[in-house]
C-alpha cells in the first residue's frame, strides 16, 4: 500500500537540512531503486521560490510498504528527523487517484 508521509520542519532549520540532505537522500534514492517511490520533494517557505533560499516548511513524500507500522518505522529513523530538521511527522495510507 502507499502512505503519504507529510513533514513539518522546525523554524530555521535550513542549514540543519544541508547539513543531513546527503543522508536524508540516499535513503530515498534507496526507495526508488526498490521501486517503492512515488515522489519526494520539500515545500519550499515561499511561493515560486524555486532556488529555496527562504527556507523550507516540510516535506512530503509518497511511498510503497507492507504496512502502516512499516512505513511509520522507515519516516521514525529519517534523518531529518534525528537530526532536529523536523519538528513533526505524520504517516497516513494514501490511494493514488489519478494520474
Amino acid at each position: 500500500m502507499l502512505y503519504a508521509i507529510i513533514a513539518e520542519d522546525n523554524i530555521n532549520s535550513l542549514e540543519l537540512r544541508k547539513k543531513y540532505s546527503q543522508a536524508h537522500r540516499q535513503r530515498l534514492h534507496q526507495l526508488k531503486a526498490d521501486g517503492r517511490l512515488v515522489l519526494a520533494g520539500p515545500c519550499p517557505i515561499a511561493d515560486q521560490d524555486l532556488s529555496a533560499q527562504s527556507g523550507f516548511s516540510g516535506s512530503f513524500i509518497v511511498i510503497e510498504f507492507d504496512s502502516l507500522e512499516a512505513a511509520q518505522d522507515w519516516a521514525n529513523t529519517d534523518p531529518f528527523l534525528i537530526q532536529g530538521v523536523y519538528q513533526k511527522v505524520t504517516v497516513k495510507p494514501f490511494i493514488q487517484f489519478l494520474p
